[in-house]
């Protein structure tokens, strides 16, 4: 069983999730999402970015007011949840990316893999 800091993390990242994915759907660039959700939930960039990559924990007031600017209801975060499986945004994602792999040659397969790569090392 994950920890209880764990679980809010997790939960935390669902609803962010959530959140990119109908911005993105809205037409809106995916630069900008992270300070866009930092805002949304009423903290600054560097709180969300510590609170998503776990170096900072989600204490009991962030966690009531992500609860609160997301309209769930108080203890939301709390509850483990079952994993959802892949969005169809990661499922279109990951078609175009395996389409890709599978088109080219051993060369253009290690310059995708090398820009995945790179590309994950700036998010």
């Amino acid at each position: 069983m994950p920890s209880p800091a764990t679980i809010r993390r997790l939960n935390a990242l669902a609803l962010f999730q959530s959140f990119a994915e109908e911005r993105i759907n809205a037409g809106d660039p995916p630069k900008g999402l992270e300070a866009a959700w930092a805002a949304r939930i009423g903290v600054s960039g560097a709180t969300w970015s510590m609170a998503k990559s776990g170096a900072r924990p989600i204490g009991d007031k962030l966690a009531r007011q992500v609860e609160h600017h997301c309209d769930k209801p108080a203890g939301w975060i709390d509850e483990e949840r079952e994993p959802t499986g892949l969005t169809p945004a990661e499922q279109q994602f990951l078609a175009l990316a395996l389409k890709t792999y599978r088109g080219t040659n051993s060369d253009g397969r290690k310059q995708l893999r090398q820009w995945l790569k790179e590309f994950g090392r700036g998010a």
